[in-house]
């Protein structure tokens, strides 16, 4: 007989040995019924005593064992400064991992979440460009852009302006100066760009942080960038109506009213201003707290009056292209000048226009139905920012009240001398 026919043999009677054992176990167990509830909890008991009983005497063996065992011999005393020496360097790895992933990630927790979230990020934000100033944005719900006031200031038609390209006019704007918020309201919906505000911030030291933005406005083109820095402390002013964040990041203008984000791209404050490398955010938390409260008392709006004179009706004409009033230009145009053009046509006229800004109107020569006017437009093409200026006259008529354009001679003026603007 080999050796595998034994080997089956002898596992062929162990198997038949454990069965005949399990099956005089389970009948006295079992029987008679009526000690089987007995019979359960006392050999649970028994069963559980001894398992522990072994358990901690093996456990107190190893320790004797692997205490007396470096003394046996010069060979097991050599093996045992190894062995402590190769657990102590894995002991000290892990330390060193532990703090990299804490300087690094912030947490542990948010080592696996950073994939991708820079990428994330700049998919998200959007421009805020107006006639005199620039900077970022981006969505705290789905047709809500939050930024910082002082992006929007004495602007009443700013252009919130997508990744894509594409751009769109808030149809309401609310905010406060104190806190330096602003957040504008579009009629298009966009919830997959949504950041969530949350209701604390919670960091670390010198855990790492994200800033987004649009660094030096429409004079850079292409898509937002991602700062990454450290977070130094919290910040409070007793003349602010809103704590801040600190970090390590420095800001540049054109990222004012981005977002500051953690490793995971969750919010935790606003880029707000930077100076001489000390960078302060305003906290997202103090941000979901003010919302409610902010209005439409500091926001610039449009006063028009096309019905005082030509030169006021062509001041109305280009406001309401600048804030993309497209009904209200349209009202604008006489029932001659009608007969050259419908709103559709007019209107694709300034597609690519993002701010107009009116340098002069004034009565030409010694006309009564005549403007002069002077005006410089800011187009947005291919991603990048293009200036015209163009200077004509615009013949008036009055119908329903209102002075409105029946004929014109408008020219554009390339590279004007500085005279031109006064």
């Amino acid at each position: 007989m080999d050796y595998f026919e034994k080997a089956s043999k002898k596992i062929k009677l162990k198997q038949r040995s454990l069965i005949k054992r399990l099956r005089a176990y389970f009948k006295r167990l079992l029987f008679p019924l009526r000690y089987f509830p007995l019979k359960l909890v006392t050999y649970s008991a028994y069963y559980l005593v001894k398992f522990a009983f072994l358990f901690v005497f093996s456990l107190i063996k190893i320790l004797f064992e692997t205490i007396i065992f470096p003394f046996k011999s010069l060979k097991n005393l050599l093996k045992s400064i190894f062995i402590i020496g190769v657990v102590l360097y894995i002991i000290t790895s892990l330390f060193v991992i532990t703090d990299y992933l804490r300087t690094q990630y912030g947490y542990y927790g948010k080592f696996f979440c950073t994939y991708g979230a820079k990428e994330r990020l700049q998919k998200s934000v959007v421009r805020i460009v107006g006639g005199n100033s620039e900077g970022t944005g981006f969505f705290i719900s789905k047709n809500r852009v939050l930024t910082n006031f002082h992006v929007i200031a004495d602007e009443p038609a700013p252009k919130i302006i997508f990744p894509d390209g594409s751009f769109v006019t808030p149809a309401k704007m609310v905010g406060d100066s104190m806190a330096d918020l602003a957040i504008l309201y579009i009629e298009e919906e966009f919830p997959d760009l949504a950041f969530s505000l949350p209701d604390s911030v919670n960091l670390i030291e010198d855990e790492p942080v994200l800033s987004t933005g649009y660094p030096m406005g429409t004079d850079l083109s292409g898509e937002a960038t991602t700062l990454k820095g450290s977070f130094i402390d919290y910040r409070k002013s007793k003349n602010d109506k809103v704590g801040y964040i600190q970090t390590s990041i420095s800001l540049v203008s054109g990222m004012s009213g981005g977002p500051l984000t953690d490793q995971c791209g969750e919010l935790i404050g606003v880029n707000t201003m930077g100076l001489a490398g000390i960078s302060l955010f305003i906290r997202a938390d103090n941000i979901k707290e003010m919302t409610p409260y902010l209005t439409e008392v500091e926001i610039a709006q449009i006063a028009v009056d096309p019905s005082i004179s030509p030169e006021e009706s062509v001041r109305a004409f280009y406001t309401y292209l600048k804030a993309r009033r497209m009904e209200d230009g349209f009202t604008l145009l006489s029932e001659d000048y009608l007969q050259k053009t419908d709103f559709e046509e007019w209107t694709n006229r300034f597609t690519d226009i993002l701010d107009v800004d009116v340098v002069l109107t004034e009565r030409y020569e010694d006309t009564d139905d005549t403007a002069y006017v002077k005006f410089i437009t800011k187009n947005w093409n291919d991603g990048e920012v293009d200036y015209h200026y163009y200077e004509g006259t615009w013949t008036m008529v009055v119908e329903d009240g209102v002075y409105k354009i029946r004929d014109g001679n408008i020219q554009e003026v390339f590279s004007p001398e500085w005279d031109w603007f006064y």
